[in-house]
């Protein structure tokens, strides 16, 4: 019997936490007042294309029919 009440108090315990949690929905004209700016994915989009364009020239591992991919870094 005190088996049962324990398993029941603490299947009522964890439906109240799990209840009790949080939800906001965010409006889209809202996101721009939560984003952070250390969260982006690129710190500066300018420069992580800079540094795209520097990586597919070394590497050729884009398919450009012959064009850069020679090592150097050169186009």
């Amino acid at each position: 019997m005190i088996r049962l009440v324990r398993v029941l108090t603490l299947a009522a315990l964890l439906t109240a936490l799990s209840l009790s949690t949080g939800c906001a929905t965010v409006k889209p004209w809202e996101k721009d007042l939560i984003a952070r700016p250390d969260m982006a994915w690129d710190e500066d989009p300018r420069f992580s294309t800079i540094k795209g364009h520097i990586a597919f020239s070394k590497e050729g591992s884009l398919p450009t029919g012959g064009g850069a991919s020679g090592g150097c870094g050169c186009n």
